[in-house]
């Protein structure tokens, strides 16, 4: 499975899922159709006919931010044991015929989707379509199946996060960033709740979360609006839909102190330095804030460009690399801005820069230029998605889990195109308070 929970090594990739799934090509760029069946499963359908391959991404809006209290990691559990056999096929069976089929697959959950996805020769879609509608109503959960299983996502926890400085850090400092909100338990889980994760956890957790009127399918590829619709239909259409419960809603209070954390680990070669701020969700003013915090982010940290690397890496010599980046989730976001200081430069140094240039961005503005030049990167990115069978139906997937609508997702450009300057100033001065932030100094231990 992906491993979603090592944080610090997916930020890259959550960033850059974040900016297409909210940043995907229009309309004009690729072709869409989408219908919903009568069980409530909404069907996308993405024509890609450049190689006789598809892909089939089955997205439910069910993730760690689900995860019951003193049960987390429970969504990243139930995701492990889809594999592990169904009323139909016992174990591997799943994994076995994608594998002789010439497909591969996969699983990832985040905060607040689980999506599962196979990518095989088009004439074998029937077969993965048949296979994710079976687990997706005839589960088999057993204190069997339980243990070992259990056993594996712990020793992914000490393998990916117990033992990554970087990663233990990150978890540290998003459970320092939300208060109250449940986007501060980590995916994997805390090791001393995963430990107690059994069977009826499990089945409880399937129950309450896993419905065709609570996924959205997404099928890219060589494919027909028309045999899609016949094979979910046939496939995806008999199980019956349930009642889902609302996410529950936890708002954050409001930060009024500055948090600072520091870690020392031998296993740590050269210092980082990070600061996250609270920031708006994808939905919020009905995704203009995320909109214009998504051409901030590059203003800032965007690529050799961007202010932060200009000052830090070209100009002062302070940094070996410099960024920024905004993560929207469902109900609430992260920004942050980060560097890496150069060799024998101190952290307070490195700091102290950043902060001036936020400083400086904050008291003088942005300019109109520097916008329209981030803005067209952005278009032109948009264009490059289109690229990608998995990349397309990942955008789309994503977007629409999160609470936008496929007309959202094909009319990002335009919306990129209506940021302003005062509006990005904005949501800036909103989001990059001082005693809003959480500090995250990771150092190397000093050698004697």
């Amino acid at each position: 499975m992906v491993p979603v929970f090592a944080v610090r090594a997916l930020v890259p990739l959550i960033i850059g899922l974040a900016l297409a799934s909210t940043a995907p090509a229009s309309a004009k760029q690729f072709d869409t159709d989408s219908f919903t069946l009568a069980n409530g499963l909404q069907v996308v359908v993405v024509p890609f006919h450049r190689a006789p391959a598809v892909t089939q991404m089955l997205w439910y809006k069910a993730g760690a931010y689900d995860d019951p209290p003193g049960k987390s990691g429970i969504a990243h559990f139930v995701e492990h044991l889809m594999f592990r056999g169904t009323k139909e096929a016992p174990p591997g069976e799943f994994s076995r015929q994608v594998s002789e089929n010439g497909g591969r697959e996969n699983a990832s959950t985040s905060p607040d989707y689980t999506v599962y996805f196979q990518t095989v020769a088009a004439d074998r879609l029937e077969l993965v379509m048949k296979l994710e509608a079976e687990r997706m109503h005839d589960l088999l959960i057993t204190e069997d199946q339980v243990t070992p299983e259990r056993q594996v996502i712990i020793e992914e926890r000490r393998s990916r996060t117990d033992n990554v400085p970087a990663a233990l850090l990150d978890e540290q400092s998003n459970a320092a960033l939300f208060l109250n909100s449940h986007y501060r338990l980590p995916a994997i889980g805390w090791l001393s709740e995963m430990r107690g994760l059994g069977a009826d956890d499990a089945r409880r957790f399937y129950a309450t979360w896993y419905a065709p009127n609570n996924a959205v399918l997404v099928i890219a590829g060589d494919v027909s609006l028309e045999r899609v619709r016949s094979l979910a239909e046939t496939y995806y259409g008999p199980i019956p839909p349930h009642s889902v419960p609302a996410h529950e809603a936890l708002a954050e209070p409001p930060k009024v102190a500055a948090t600072r954390l520091e870690m020392t680990s031998g296993h740590v070669a050269s210092p980082e330095w990070s600061r996250t701020y609270l920031a708006p969700s994808y939905l919020e003013d009905d995704g203009k804030l995320a909109d214009a915090l998504t051409v901030l982010a590059e203003i800032l940290g965007g690529g050799e460009s961007a202010r932060l690397y200009r000052s830090l890496v070209i100009d002062k010599k302070l940094a070996v690399s410099a960024g920024a980046g905004y993560q929207p989730y469902r109900g609430a976001g992260t920004f942050t801005v980060s560097a890496e200081p150069k060799d024998g430069v101190s952290v307070a140094d490195v700091e102290a820069a950043t902060v001036a240039e936020i400083r400086k961005l904050l008291s003088e503005g942005i300019t109109a230029a520097e916008v329209d030049r981030v803005k067209r990167h952005l278009q032109a990115s948009a264009l490059y998605s289109r690229d990608s069978l998995s990349g397309v139906a990942r955008i789309i997937g994503a977007s629409l889990v999160a609470g936008r609508s496929l007309e959202d997702v094909q009319a990002w450009p335009e919306r990129i195109g209506a940021v302003t300057p005062e509006e990005i100033m904005a949501v800036a001065r909103e989001v990059l308070k001082d005693e809003a932030g959480v500090t995250a100094v990771l150092l190397p231990e000093k050698r004697s």
